[in-house]
This record gives C-alpha cells, sequence and structure tokens, in this order.
C-alpha cells in the first residue's frame, strides 16, 4: 500500500509563508516526479508546481516566483514553501506522486490539506 500524506495547512493573512510537506510511504520502489495541486471552492483542481525532470519543475504562472517546489529524495517527500500568500490562493492542496509500486507505475494523491489566506 502506498500512502502520501500532506501536512502545513493552516490560516495565514495576506503576504504571510506556509511550508506544506508530502510524505509518500509504502511498498514504492521508485519515484519518477512529485508535485502540487489545489482545489479551491466551485473551481476545478489546478496545478500548482510539479516536477518535469530531475532539476526542473513546471509552476502555474499565479504562483511562479512566489513558490518554490524541493524533494528530499531520501525521505521521499516534497515540500511546497509559499511565500507571499494572497487570498485567491485559499485552496485544498494536494500531493501527487507519479511512482512504481506492486509492479505498476501510476499517479497517487493525498488526502489534501487547507490553505486559508484571510486576514
Amino acid at each position: 500500500q502506498v500512502q502520501l500524506v500532506e501536512s502545513g495547512g493552516g490560516l495565514v493573512q495576506p503576504g504571510g509563508s506556509l511550508r506544506l510537506s508530502c510524505a509518500a510511504s509504502g511498498s514504492i520502489v521508485s519515484i519518477s516526479a512529485m508535485g502540487w495541486y489545489r482545489q479551491a471552492p466551485g473551481k476545478q483542481r489546478e496545478l500548482v508546481a510539479t516536477e518535469i525532470s530531475v532539476g526542473s519543475t513546471n509552476y502555474a504562472d499565479s504562483v511562479k516566483g512566489r513558490f518554490t517546489l524541493s524533494r528530499d529524495n531520501a525521505k521521499n517527500t516534497v515540500y511546497l514553501q509559499m511565500n507571499r500568500l494572497k487570498p485567491e490562493d485559499t485552496a485544498v492542496y494536494y500531493c501527487n506522486a507519479y511512482l512504481l509500486a506492486s509492479g505498476t507505475w501510476r499517479h497517487y494523491w493525498g488526502q489534501g490539506t487547507q490553505v486559508t489566506v484571510s486576514s
């Protein structure tokens, strides 16, 4: 069984910062890429940031220059450092990993963590 567990969400004022973490565990053989998506109320889930190759990350235009994705391969953990947060960043943030487990490559999702940006 594979699990992705997010943490680090919460309530923050506009202009503030949060750091999200996502740890993958279970019978993982290899992880190809990890990333973050978000879904605001009444909207579709959208890409925030995701690895596209080693050392290369794709960011949504709305978060470029403010958010930074990083990964600790030894811990199977991906982080999202979010700075200069705006009210429009309010959403449930989901971790995604494309990995090999039980002989199959597939995407796995975390349960989501709420980020609320409000004064």
